[in-house]
């Protein structure tokens, strides 16, 4: 792609380039004619070598130093000729030279799907757990003139990853790292901790969910590349002339669920609740909810269990289940989340008493969030052209 001499574009100039070619993204028919064309393949490598390997911005070091490669298809799963494992993509350091990192297993490489993990995996992000209204997200639904406002939330950055953690309900130790790609995660790890306050203690309580991209390698900065010279590179046909004005956050998910319908899933401890909702009830006092996006689009996973009315116990001593990891109990945890709660659960007791008879009892829910997952195809195409205003709450 550079001649002698030449010097390496920018970022802002090459995310341009990038747009061009991925017009398909997203959509039932993708370019797989392109990502088999070697002329393709030539040009996805250099792309890739220019963002990520050769470029200003990663010379600096300002990524993450984890470069992501992506095997290719074949009709019997991944190829995996040479490379260790099975899976559908592998992991190496940063190094000055991309030959460096892939050696003799770049002829297994998808340098097109490479460069767009790399694209969401060096990207910054954050999740914002949220109670609210479901009144005004109605009215905010409907167009009315009501700002979009929560009752209580909590902001947490979260990474992108190819891969997915599983925990231990009971104990809140992960207990296998599998693949997700296609799909890309954004796990919690300390999820109890992070989210221990966030209880829906009211039949109006809504809990949203609403992940943004916010930095990084999605985000080029023009002035840089207005700063450097480029009159070495107009070989490259660049043209920057459109969408000029920069990004600083974008909403890649946003979805909520009523209180009812966390509460049916926790009661129900099956899974039937179609698209929105789905349950696999595990042995502890936790379950574990999977809430599918808008559209079905990505999914939720969320650990739901149901704060102890204080006023209704007696003492005891504490649970001895899970004496390591955070050095806590179960019967710990429970109790810090009723400290928190205790008030507002007892005003909710006394208001789902009038409000919906003396027969059925108010349930505050905890609901810590552990994860949510997106498919990358989706991902990378709302980074690259995605242009409506984020969520804001």
């Amino acid at each position: 792609m550079l001649g002698d001499g030449e010097e390496t574009p920018t970022r802002y100039e090459l995310f341009s380039m990038v747009k061009k070619h991925s017009k398909l993204l997203g959509k039932t028919i993708v370019d797989e004619d392109d990502a088999s064309d070697v002329e393709m393949e030539h040009f996805w490598h250099d792309f890739m070598d220019l963002y990520f390997i050769r470029g200003r911005e990663s010379r600096g070091r300002q990524d993450d130093d984890l470069v992501f490669f992506v095997r290719k298809m074949s009709f019997h799963g991944y190829s995996s000729n040479n490379m260790e494992g099975n899976s559908p993509y592998f992991v190496r350091r940063w190094a000055p030279k991309l030959d460096d990192l892939v050696d003799k297993n770049s002829v297994d490489v998808d340098w097109r799907r490479s460069f767009y993990l790399n694209l969401i995996a060096h990207t910054l992000f954050s999740v914002t757990v949220a109670i609210c209204s479901y009144q005004v997200l109605k009215n905010h639904q409907t167009g009315l003139d009501t700002p979009l406002s929560s009752i209580y939330k909590v902001i947490k950055t979260v990474y992108a990853s190819p891969s997915r953690v599983d925990f231990h309900l009971d104990s809140t130790k992960a207990i296998e790292t599998t693949p997700a790609y296609p799909d890309i995660c954004f796990a919690v790890d300390d999820f109890h901790s992070t989210f221990d306050a966030v209880v829906l203690t009211d039949t109006d309580h809504c809990y949203c969910v609403i992940l943004n991209a916010n930095g990084g390698a999605a985000f080029p900065s023009e002035k840089i590349a207005q700063d450097c010279s480029s009159s070495d590179i107009s070989s490259l046909k660049i043209n920057t002339g459109s969408g000029k004005t920069e990004k600083t956050k974008l909403t890649l998910f946003s979805g909520f669920v009523s209180y009812q319908m966390v509460r049916d899933a926790n009661e129900a401890g099956k899974s039937g609740f179609g698209s929105l909702l789905s349950l696999g009830h595990s042995p502890g006092k936790t379950d574990r909810i999977h809430m599918k996006g808008p559209g079905g689009r990505g999914e939720v996973e969320v650990a739901v269990s149901r704060v102890v009315d204080q006023s209704k116990q007696v003492s005891g001593p504490s649970s001895p289940e899970f004496k390591r990891g955070f050095g806590i109990g179960i019967g710990t945890i429970l109790r810090r989340a009723a400290s928190v709660a205790s008030v507002a659960a007892k005003h909710a007791y006394a208001a789902a008493a009038s409000t919906q008879g003396s027969n059925e009892e108010m349930l505050p829910l905890k609901c810590c969030l552990m994860s949510v997952l997106l498919p990358w195809e989706h991902i990378a195409y709302d980074i690259l052209f995605k242009r409506s205003p984020p969520v804001n709450l």
